[in-house]
Parts: structure tokens; sequence; C-alpha cells
């Protein structure tokens, strides 16, 4: 099946030199091409460019051709949101009231809220159930445009909690056409094993990560290294655990302090390091020349009223920064990567065309897959998303109450 897009207004995000990230200063500039075609053959880019150039030859006579005129409307790759974790049980609003009265996050948690909330509920909950409230979120983010996205286990805290969550992420991935990646998530200590940390560990190590990989159920191991939460040196063991099993490094790193989880997460080569409102020189200066990502979740800190990372100052040191929703249901309830770009121009001082790289393809570096995914290059995957009549790209980020999605391509297959 070929699919043709035509006359479309402005085909964004194009990179014929295929990059795998897009850093510093370079974050700035987006290649777009006006009057623009882009042809689709089964379920790969196959040509795209000035329509001037659009050959007849290939496919005048075929059949098995769909055409779309995209007069006034614009293409885009589709986002890819390297950090939710949409497999969970119940929203939490009684915890959003509960901040609107005065109480901070870690004052909620200590009550048995927060992390330990999602936990009883998940584990109270049939896994069909957890699965057809999953498909309905991943559904409502597609419709957003967002083509990949990770999951992350974590509201398990039990090895058979965690394990029904991953196992549902791997239904997921054999029923949507999203790419999906899955990450078994080390989140908290249960409130049983807050004064036998050691034991939890063990477990973790010995048990739950061992089981994980011999289902092949997680693509990544992640460690929430933060204040009240896992130490760096317990989150070293675990990393380092989940190398041993062929599951790569993430980290959640410096959302509640200056934890040292970005130095532990870089030190074993994790593939990004998320959260980073407190980042410092310190930081900055180990994420340089490293292989770590770092990413930003603006849903996050402008839900719960937190500091902002530093964005700036990471750009103007030559870093690249990915932006990731983080939907989940205490801290972030949404999967809106066009919010997110609003945020990051609104609350970060971005501009839209660095809010279009840190979504697209920065942000599917962070899940491993920007060879394929994050950007408009021959023989990548057509993920796409056509706009509504847009008069420029920074309309998105401008727009921040509108779904200005038309048209969602998957596969090469429009949805």
């Amino acid at each position: 099946m070929k699919l043709i897009l035509e006359n479309i207004k402005e085909l964004v995000q194009v990179d014929p030199m295929q990059r795998l990230w897009v850093a510093g200063k370079s974050m700035a500039e987006v290649q777009t091409i006006k009057n623009a075609y882009l042809i689709v053959q089964d379920e790969l880019i196959e040509d795209f460019g000035p329509m001037e150039n659009l050959p007849d030859s290939d496919f005048e006579t075929d059949d098995l051709v769909m055409e779309i005129d995209c007069s006034g409307k614009m293409v885009f790759p589709s986002y890819c949101d390297s950090h939710t974790h949409l497999v969970f049980a119940a929203t939490r609003e009684g915890e959003f009231v509960d901040r609107i009265k005065g109480l901070t996050y870690e004052e909620i948690a200590e009550r048995g809220g927060g992390i330990l909330n999602s936990a009883k509920r998940l584990q109270e909950m049939p896994e069909d159930d957890l699965y057809e409230q999953a498909m309905l979120r991943l559904e409502e983010i597609s419709a957003l445009g967002t083509g990949a996205v990770e999951i992350k286990s974590g509201y398990g805290l039990t090895t058979e909690s965690e394990l029904k969550m991953l196992r549902v992420i791997r239904r997921l991935k054999q029923n949507s056409p999203l790419m999906i990646k899955s990450t078994f998530l080390a989140h908290a200590f249960p409130l049983d094993f807050k004064l036998r940390r050691k034991e939890y560990m063990n477990l973790l190590v010995n048990e739950m990560i061992p089981q994980i990989a011999s289902e092949e159920l997680a693509d990544f191991v992640d460690v929430f290294c933060d204040r009240g939460f896992f130490t760096m040196e317990e989150t070293a063991r675990i990393l380092e655990t989940g190398l041993e099993y062929g599951m790569p490094g993430k980290v959640h790193a410096n959302e509640l302090a200056n934890s040292g989880g970005v130095q532990v997460g870089v030190k074993y080569n994790a593939l990004s390091a998320d959260h980073l409102e407190f980042l410092g020189d310190e930081e900055i200066a180990a994420l340089m020349g490293s292989e770590t990502m770092p990413t930003v979740l603006p849903g996050a800190a402008f839900f719960l009223n937190m500091q902002l990372a530093p964005v700036r100052k990471m750009i103007e040191a030559g870093l690249p920064v990915a932006m990731a929703s983080d939907f989940n249901p205490g801290s972030s309830p949404s999967g809106n990567m066009n919010f997110v770009q609003s945020l990051g121009c609104l609350k970060y001082g971005m501009t839209p065309e660095e809010t279009i790289h840190a979504t697209t393809i920065n942000s599917a570096y962070a899940m491993g897959i920007s060879k394929n995914y994050g950007s408009i290059a021959k023989g990548k995957v057509a993920n796409l998303f056509i706009t509504k009549e847009i008069s420029s790209y920074a309309v998105i980020p401008y727009s921040f109450g509108s779904n200005l999605i038309e048209t969602v391509i998957l596969n090469g297959e429009v949805q």
C-alpha cells in the first residue's frame, strides 16, 4: 500500500542527516519543506520533497494508492513520549484537593498517599481491567499526536503486582499500533519494608529483576533516585543488576533534591535521566559528553507547582533536552504532548523549534528508538500527524487548550 500526502503547507522536522539527537544551539533550528509531498510505502517513509519534484510515474497506474490533500495543513513526525506511567488503577483527585488545601506531595506520601496509594489500588484491580483502562489512555494520546510511548511499572511494589503491570504493557504492545517500550521501575519502598530496606533491595535484585528478565517483560530498568526514595548506592545496585540481565538503565533523578541520581545514571550509561528540577553545574558537567539524555517533565512540575528544571542553562551548555508527559494519576494526569510543548515555551523559555526537537527526536533517543522514529527521513517508520489548517508550527504551543491534529498515521496507516 502506498500513501501519498500532497500539497503539504509545511513538512516539519525533516532530517536527511538522520541524527540520533539534537543538542545545544542546534535545537533552535528545525528544517522544513514548504509546499511539500511525502510518500509512504507500506509502513516506511519512502520519499519526500517539494511538490514540483513529486514523481508521477511510480504510482499513476497503481490501484493500491491512497492520496491525501494537505492544502493549508502541516505534517509532523509523531511525538515520542519517553516517560509515562499510564497503567494505573484509579485517579487521585482527592490528593489534588489536599494539595490545594496546603499539603505537600511528601506529606501526602507519608499518610499512605502518592505512590503507595496507587500501589494498593493496582494490587486490588484485575489485570483485564487494568488493560482495558490503559488501552483507552493509549487511544487518547494517539489522537493527540503521540506515536511512540514508554510505559513504566512501579505502582505494583510487590513481585506479583509488578509482573501484572508489565504483562499488561506486553498486551498493549501486542494490540496497539503505537510503538511501545516497557520499563520496570523501582519506584518506592512499601510500608512493610520502610525499616527493612536491605530485604526489599534483595527482593528487587534477586527475585523481581531476574523473573522480569526470564519472561522478557521489560526493555529497561529505572530507579527513583531521590530524597526519601532510593539512595545512590541502592540505585547503582539496581542498575547494575539490570545490565547483568540485558536491560539498560534509566533514572528518575533530582526531582526533590540534588540526589546524585544524575551522576549514578551517567556512571551506568543510563539512556535518560528524568525530572531534573534540581540540576547544578556538577550535574551538567556529568551529562556533558555522556550517552544519557536529560529529560524534563513539564507536566509534573506544572501540576505540583515545583521548581522548574534549568532548561535554558542546559541548552546553552550544549546539552540536548528531551521532554515527556509523565502521564500518571498523582503528579501529571495528562499525556497531551501538545500541552508539553506549550509548557516548554511558556514556563521554560524554550522556542517552538526547541520544543519540537525535545518532543520528537530527542525523546525518541530517550527511549532508544531514534534510528527509526522522531524525524522525517527516508526509511523511518511513518508515524505522522497532519494538522488542521494552521498558519505556522508555532500555533501548536500557542494554542495550549486546543487539539489542532486532524489526522493520525501510524505504521503508514491512517487511524
